[in-house]
């Protein structure tokens, strides 16, 4: 019956990020069988933090729900985990792999900074957000696929996340701008001739371009680097699938700069499904 009940969790787990996050879902699918299950507890878990802010007028309901995957993860969790299939799922992840809780946990903190409309104030500020959040995600899928191979590949993974996040960043500014929020540096800001201010008011297209371009080519910087870090193990690649996404959202922002406020950045769901395949059988990120 238990072993039954953790298969349903990883498969509720692998239904909503097909329905939330098709690219992590293809991931899974791209992935080894025996590991799925896992990795789909780590993505849908990963989708339930990034989606908060979608689900809340207000931070405190917000931090809320932070909390209660906080109390999860310390062992504090109130009522029945078995109610919640993405909690049941990563919880059995986390024993079975011998996932670090704190990561976990630093990822919840980190993810806190959505809530609210603070800018971010530097660079290592933003580096130190997409390390926790991205990064860790992926260093988190690698220990679950090859424990001996994930600390070797660690360093490509931090800089992968920062450009998978930088690129996710730049998809959503559209909808970032209308909230408020704003996730480019205000040392990039700064640099360009721009504040916070006139950046969210839209209307210096040529600065706001200067600035979109600077933030997509520091992604750009971070995907360079993880290229040219330590060969990525056959066994680890998979969880690096959702970063080879990246560089055509980066490339697209630096030539229409603010021009994204009006258009998509995100290529056609073929087109990414296409790029992912093709990188599992070459394993080139």
């Amino acid at each position: 019956m238990a072993e039954a009940n953790i298969a349903t969790n990883q498969e509720i787990c692998l239904a909503m990020l097909r329905d939330n996050d098709r690219d992590r879902y293809l991931a899974c699918l791209l992935s080894p069988q025996d590991k799925r299950g896992a990795l789909a507890a780590l993505y849908a878990f990963n989708a339930e933090l990034a989606r908060v802010r979608d689900l809340v007028h207000e931070p405190l309901p917000g931090e809320v729900r932070m909390q209660y995957w906080r109390d999860l993860l310390e062992g504090s969790a109130h009522g029945s985990t078995a109610a919640n299939p993405v909690a049941a799922a990563l919880l059995t992840a986390i024993e079975t792999h011998r996932l670090p809780r704190k990561t976990l946990v630093d990822m919840i903190e980190a993810r806190t900074f959505d809530l609210y409309d603070d800018p971010m104030e530097t660079r290592l500020t933003l580096e130190g957000y997409a390390g926790e959040t991205a990064s860790a995600l992926i260093q988190l899928a690698s220990l679950v696929l090859s424990p001996e191979e994930a600390a070797r590949s660690a360093d490509a993974a931090g800089h992968a996340g920062v450009a998978q996040a930088i690129a996710g960043l730049l998809l959503l500014m559209p909808l970032h701008r209308r909230r408020g929020q704003l996730y480019i540096p205000l040392q990039i800001l700064s640099a360009t001739g721009l504040d916070r201010d006139t950046f969210l008011a839209g209307e210096d297209r040529p600065r706001i371009s200067a600035a979109v371009e600077a933030f997509a080519g520091l992604g750009r910087d971070h995907l360079a680097k993880a290229r040219a870090a330590a060969p990525i193990a056959a066994a680890v690649f998979p969880a690096f699938l959702p970063a080879v996404l990246a560089e055509p959202v980066l490339l697209k922002a630096q030539r229409r700069g603010a021009l994204l406020f009006d258009r998509p950045l995100q290529p056609p769901q073929w087109r990414r499904q296409l790029r992912m395949a093709l990188a599992a059988s070459r394993r080139k990120l």
